[in-house]
């Protein structure tokens, strides 16, 4: 009950992260489910979410924007995690999730032995996520440390503090956070990452599609998450990464869906450019 009355209630763009997990939890309940989070509902109950699925809009196209944003936090999700299992398997033992959120990663996959998963974010969304974790009695996989600093700010060092060691190899998780970067403090975080990643690091982000903003935008109501997008993939992302030093490969949310099974009905709204969902290794 203390936790309850302490607890910081979200805000800002950390308070998207509360809407991902109601839609992991709901994607935790189906039958067919790419992934099971056990902690989603907590998260998205604490932070004044119904567990029960939310009203669609009365306007189709506001709904179908709505079910588009959902899909791609499932696909996207699943994605991540088969990124981080290859690199466990490879031998990497360093985990750092970039605007951690309320990713419960750490407590719901199962981890090799030695592995050290680095949470960074804010403290405000970090102590949010203590006090559930807290309440749920979560116990980590694998050996977990926070990292409360703001991304702006020189996280590198705070990471260092913490334990990283940029001389073995890392695997890098941004999930849902470039597109509310603008461009120069994209360029900025991968140059950041570079320069701490050892030969055989490797990385998985997602990033927004080319047009996305205009899509879904122009009538996005204010505090929602795609009042706050500002910026999107290059042209050409796997060339872009080749020249911060990364092999890439990228994939689009249709192409992932059809390997999950997930298969999709609808034809595509738009051309299918370079997709949203890069993996990369450090060369």
């Amino acid at each position: 009950m203390a936790d309850e009355q302490e607890r910081v209630q979200p805000s800002g763009v950390w308070a998207t992260a509360v809407g991902v997990a109601r839609v992991r939890a709901l994607e935790t309940e189906r039958e067919n489910a790419l992934f099971r989070d056990p902690l989603a509902q907590a998260f998205a109950t604490a932070g004044g979410l119904r567990p029960s699925s939310p009203p669609l809009p009365d306007d189709e196209a506001a709904r179908r924007r709505r079910r588009a944003v959902s899909f791609s936090i499932v696909i996207r999700t699943k994605f991540l995690d088969d990124l981080l299992q290859q690199a466990s398997a490879s031998g990497v033992r360093q985990v750092v999730l970039l605007g951690a959120g309320m990713d419960s990663r750490a407590f719901r996959m199962d981890w090799p032995e030695g592995t050290r998963l680095f949470e960074v974010d804010t403290a405000a969304p970090l102590a949010f996520k203590a006090s559930v974790l807290r309440q749920e009695r979560a116990v980590a996989r694998c050996e977990r440390i926070t990292v409360a600093v703001d991304l702006r700010e020189d996280w590198p060092d705070a990471l260092a503090a913490a334990g990283h060691d940029p001389a073995v190899p890392t695997v890098w998780i941004a999930e849902g956070l470039l597109i509310y970067l603008p461009e120069d403090a994209v360029e900025l975080l991968l140059a950041r990452i570079s320069a701490q990643s050892a030969t055989g690091s490797r990385m998985g982000l997602t990033l927004g599609s080319r047009g996305v903003i205009e899509r879904f935008g122009a009538d996005a109501g204010p505090g929602s998450a795609a009042s706050l997008w500002v910026s999107e993939m290059p042209d050409d992302p796997v060339g872009w990464l080749a020249g911060h030093g990364w092999e890439a490969a990228s994939h689009t949310l249709r192409e992932r869906a059809v390997a999950y099974g997930r298969l999709i009905s609808t034809p595509p709204q738009h051309e299918e450019r370079p997709g949203g969902l890069i993996s990369a290794v450090r060369r």
